[in-house]
């Protein structure tokens, strides 16, 4: 069921990169899988919860997706793996720790896990 007002979507840009590089990233770092819709969109179904940073110092330049993992320094080795590459290595943070990480699109995520 729909909840109106109640974030639902998140769509990233990849045009960066070719389609199927992006799509062959995220399916080997994370086990994604995608529905495609056309040569040009591919939509995946992975879960969202979101949070605001209000400190100027850490906040990001624009919406930084997050990714929840159970082995940091595996998920780390994955992305590696899979083409993508690491712009801020593991660190501690409030809850947890977590790294960032670029995609062959240019995108920055982060991963976190305990």
């Amino acid at each position: 069921m729909k909840l109106n007002g109640k974030l639902d979507y998140l769509e990233l840009p990849a045009t960066g990169g070719r389609l199927d590089s992006v799509k062959s990233f995220y399916s080997a770092a994370f086990s994604w899988s995608f529905t495609d819709y056309g040569p040009t969109y591919a939509a995946f179904a992975e879960g969202l919860d979101g949070g605001f940073q209000a400190d100027a110092g850490e906040a990001p330049a624009k919406p930084l997706p997050v990714i929840y993992c159970e082995n940091l320094e595996e998920t780390l080795d994955a992305v590696e793996s899979a083409g993508g590459t690491i712009i801020k290595p593991i660190f501690a943070f409030p809850g947890g720790r977590r790294f960032h990480f670029t995609d062959p699109a240019g995108n920055e995520l982060g991963v976190w896990g305990y």
